[in-house]
């Protein structure tokens, strides 16, 4: 049975932080044979207008925080509206609820400003956009937060430092999952040079 990944938006997120774990996501094992083994879409708190990322791209969510389906897999970008989103209770309320019975919460870049604001890096290790190192403290202030590293693995929880830090955490999702020949595949059809590193 396919895994659920849920991605969140919400404006100004940054369009790669997204769109990056999205397309590894979405395209792992798209060329084998039998049942693909994620399945792939979007949530906001509203989708109606549409959410405009910080590039200007206008983005309508499938879901809503209302009828979103359980994530299996959840995505949490960043980007200057994680910022702005770190105070918003909808949102970190959403994010807690599915944490609690999702198998992976994954933050990419400033994303982990919201979860440290919805208490999700109590007591963890953590990383995120060089820049942000000193915020992530703030909000989460018994969180370790690292530098130097480009994700950080706790089990349930992996962060990812800035943008195109999460196009490698999700591929070391997929490696996690599927083991390393699922992984390679996603990334030699991308053409991303990958190499496969632990947490």
């Amino acid at each position: 049975m396919a895994r659920n990944v849920l991605v969140m938006l919400f404006d100004d997120v940054d369009t790669l932080d997204f769109c990056g774990p999205l397309e590894v996501f979405a395209i792992t094992g798209q060329r084998a044979t039998g049942p693909v083994p994620f399945t792939v879409t979007t949530v906001a708190e509203r989708n109606s207008p549409p959410i405009t990322t910080r590039s200007g791209l206008r983005v309508t969510p499938y879901y809503t925080f209302k009828n979103a389906i359980q994530a299996d897999i959840l995505v949490v970008p960043g980007g200057l509206g994680a910022r702005h989103e770190s105070n918003n209770r909808a949102l970190l309320d959403f994010i807690g609820a599915q944490a609690r019975r999702a198998e992976i919460v994954l933050s990419v870049c400033t994303g982990a400003l919201l979860l440290g604001a919805a208490g999700l890096l109590d007591g963890l290790s953590a990383t995120t956009h060089h820049g942000a190192f000193d915020e992530l403290a703030a909000i989460a202030p018994s969180c370790n937060v690292v530098s130097g590293q480009r994700f950080i693995d706790n089990g349930q929880i992996i962060t990812s430092a800035g943008i195109t830090a999460g196009l490698d955490a999700a591929l070391y999702i997929v490696q996690r999952l599927l083991g390393l020949p699922a992984a390679q595949e996603t990334a030699s059809h991308m053409e991303y040079a990958w190499a496969p590193i632990s947490a």
